[in-house]
């Protein structure tokens, strides 16, 4: 029974009357009437609910457009305020001359259509030249040592077949020979790295640059008068290996060139802070001339009487550096050494 008409029978019928047959059925009809409007209440309650939580819905889409609205609405304001529009006003009425300025936008619009697949034709004869240099350098490349190969085979064979007869200036100048090959040969793969160090495509990971330099130091050429102490903190960068080894193989290669003393020192650090790493690479060679600071980092560009160089290595570190974002400079002391300061975000 319902509660409410349960505490209103006990509380003004006599127990005794409940038991009779008529008013049982009469209680009962009442009841039912109660469990009707309970069971219409909670159908309203849940109608509403639904109600409200369509309307709350509705509400938030409405609020989402109208946020989509305004920003469209504020671009629109922005675009007209950047047009130049008081030539478009009737100097009468001081009203926009909607017709002329239509004709204008859409005069503009053309405009930067033609421009943005003039752009993109651009784009593509970019992209075909730099693909048709890329070709040219291998292609190159490959036909120009074919010959040296085969004269460097050449000028060995003589010489072999010769010591015997040939007097100290002519293997001095065979020596010369020899030379010159070495020096077009290491020319021709600086051009090929150079032309290609960016063509290939991004794979970005961690390097070890401590497991890179100490490689590096092991492989090339160290006269026994150099020594290269490594720092055993240098840390993991993101990039890719071959990069990253072709740009500190350079700048050391350089720094073992330059040293001119009978006790060479290179010494290769690394630091760092919230955006990037900052490796130093220090040699106590005979130093660069401020004037040459920037010249060195071109490409065929190279100091003064240093017959040596082939003028490419430092451009491909640079290179290389700018392909990350980075930054490569140097501080020098003529006579007393030179640092070249790597900067790479991290």
């Amino acid at each position: 029974m319902n509660p409410l008409l349960k505490r209103q029978i006990s509380k003004y019928l006599d127990p005794l009357a409940l038991e009779d047959e008529n008013l049982q059925k009469f209680i009962q009809a009442v009841n039912r009437s109660y469990e009707t409007h309970i069971d219409q209440f909670n159908m309203q309650q849940r109608a509403m609910k639904i109600s409200s939580d369509e309307l709350y819905e509705a509400n938030e889409k409405l609020r989402k457009e109208a946020e989509g609205q305004k920003g469209i609405i504020d671009s629109i304001h922005m675009a007209i305020a950047a047009l130049n529009l008081k030539e478009y006003e009737d100097k009468k009425t001081g009203e926009l001359d909607i017709k002329n300025l239509a004709t204008h936008i859409k005069v503009q619009s053309e405009d930067l259509k033609a421009a943005m697949q003039k752009q993109e034709e651009l784009f593509k004869s970019l992209e075909k030249k730099n693909q048709s240099l890329s070709d040219y350098a291998h292609i190159v490349s490959h036909d120009l040592k074919s010959p040296l190969r085969s004269i460097n085979s050449l000028v060995n064979w003589i010489l072999e077949e010769n010591s015997d007869v040939l007097n100290e200036e002519g293997k001095l100048h065979f020596d010369l020979i020899l030379k010159n090959l070495e020096k077009m040969d290491a020319l021709i793969n600086g051009i090929l790295h150079y032309s290609t160090i960016d063509q290939a495509e991004i794979v970005q990971y961690q390097v070890d640059t401590q497991h890179i330099v100490t490689e590096i130091a092991e492989m090339l050429y160290v006269p026994s008068h150099i020594n290269i102490n490594i720092s055993n903190s240098l840390p993991k960068i993101t990039g890719d290996k071959f990069r990253v080894q072709q740009l500190f193989q350079n700048v050391i290669q350089n720094a073992i060139k330059s040293i001119d003393k009978e006790k060479g020192v290179i010494e290769i650090t690394a630091e760092e802070n919230e955006l990037e790493w900052r490796f130093h690479i220090k040699d106590n060679g005979k130093g660069i001339p401020k004037k040459h600071h920037e010249k060195i980092f071109r490409i065929f560009e190279k100091i003064e009487n240093d017959q040596a160089s082939t003028g490419i290595g430092l451009s491909i570190a640079k290179k290389i550096v700018d392909y990350y974002n980075g930054s490569i400079s140097l501080e020098s002391t003529l006579g007393k050494g030179t640092t070249f300061y790597i900067h790479l975000p991290k």
